[in-house]
């Protein structure tokens, strides 16, 4: 069940500012505050997508003294993905 979910367009950046490290950082002290306001201490953590935001908000979330039970990687992987375009004719 999740109680709690954050990113980086609700603390308002828009375009590709969403993508930096700072702002993941920024999400996930968010997203700390919030468990934190709700009185637990253990926390299990998802995360999707790639980047270098997500070692940044693992960072910010490790230093931030909540237990982690897990933390799991939920990125979307397709199973064929697209069909490649055709071969050239010369």
């Amino acid at each position: 069940m999740i109680l709690i979910s954050h990113s980086n367009g609700l603390n308002s950046f828009k375009s590709t500012r969403r993508g930096t490290p700072f702002t993941a950082q920024t999400a996930a002290g968010n997203a700390i505050r919030a468990v934190v306001d709700q009185g637990m201490q253990r926390a299990e953590v998802m995360i999707k997508g790639p980047g270098l935001g997500r070692d940044a908000a693992l960072r910010a979330i490790r230093r931030s003294g909540i237990l982690l039970s897990f933390v799991r990687d939920v990125t979307p992987m397709p199973h064929n993905g697209c069909r490649p375009p055709k071969k050239r004719r010369v």
